[in-house]
């Protein structure tokens, strides 16, 4: 890989595609403004926030003379999909570590990340907990030719200071930011990016998202953002867990669609959307709100959830 920078990783990437659209909401007649941060729009395979995280990771990777990236994901995992994309398009090896067992055959995001030059190792799921433990990443990394290695979703330091950019894109007076949130690393660089500006608003698709308080607060003080306490986590929108829909939900992102002409996934960001209505309706939010929502991307799990759920998309 050539030496990369800011300036040539910006240039392959449509930023100026991420504008901010005012959206409805299905099922309301009146709401606070809600403005959709289109970062989805950036790139048709690194899209969202897998671009800004995978951005000064990749700056770094480069930095270090590293000809290789390994991470960690699950079967549906937006990040190993985007990091495939990333190797394949700045000339870069990628390993992806999965949780569980190989899949035969493949579903489209495994499937695509392959075809994008991914080599994909599998892990079981009780020795994949110990993802994030450094000894652990080191023996992998030993393992498999001393890799750069990226942690599960892109979070680290890195990934912060590349989503906190997308702060000062934001050029209307809002009070709220909302995005969806895996790892935790999105809701933490936009508290950095806000520096207690309004709040921001997280909302976890796993179940029991209450940990990520700690992983969040501690990714804020490795990057300098500790002082930072304007931002929550709302745990009560998972649909029953992580790739797990409802038929509500399903409707209710085929009618945003239908409203707006904006598609979302199933996974993440349609997820939110769902929950901010549900916090509207529930007084949570005012009228006076402005809410910037963030479209984080991840459309391309989007065949393999309507697949196993034999969604037809209207």
């Amino acid at each position: 890989m050539s030496l990369l920078t800011a300036e040539t990783f910006d240039a392959v990437g449509a930023l100026d595609a991420s504008i901010l659209q005012e959206v409805k909401l299905p099922g309301l007649e009146n709401h606070p403004k809600i403005f959709i941060k289109r970062d989805d729009a950036i790139h048709p395979l690194i899209s969202g926030n897998k671009w800004r995280k995978l951005k000064y990771n990749l700056i770094e990777a480069s930095r270090l003379g590293e000809n290789a990236l390994l991470t960690f994901g699950g079967a549906y995992s937006n990040h190993i999909h985007a990091t495939a994309a990333a190797g394949k398009l700045f000339g870069i090896k990628t390993i992806g570590i999965i949780r569980g067992e190989e899949y035969d055959p493949l579903n489209p995001t495994l499937s695509a990340a392959e075809k994008m030059g991914m080599e994909l190792h599998y892990l079981p799921r009780k020795i994949y907990r110990d993802r994030n433990n450094p000894d652990f990443q080191n023996e992998l990394a030993e393992k498999y030719g001393a890799p750069y290695v990226v942690p599960e979703g892109g979070t680290n330091r890195f990934a912060l200071k590349g989503v906190a950019e997308l702060v000062d894109e934001i050029d209307v007076e809002y009070t709220r930011v909302c995005t969806a949130v895996g790892s935790g690393g999105t809701l933490a660089g936009v508290v950095c990016g806000l520096k207690g500006k309004a709040r921001a608003v997280g909302f976890p698709a796993l179940k029991h998202g209450e940990y990520l308080s700690g992983i969040i607060s501690q990714l804020l003080k490795e990057s300098g953002c500790g002082g930072y306490d304007n931002w929550e986590l709302q745990t009560d929108f998972h649909q029953g867990g992580f790739a797990k829909v409802t038929d509500e939900l399903i409707e209710f992102i085929m009618e945003f669609k239908r409203l707006n002409s904006i598609q979302l996934d199933y996974i993440y960001n349609g997820k939110m959307f769902f929950a901010i209505r549900k916090l509207i309706e529930e007084k949570y939010f005012s009228e006076e709100d402005v809410i910037i929502a963030l479209h984080t991307g991840g459309l391309q799990g989007n065949e393999g959830i309507e697949n196993r759920y034999r969604i037809r998309n209207k």
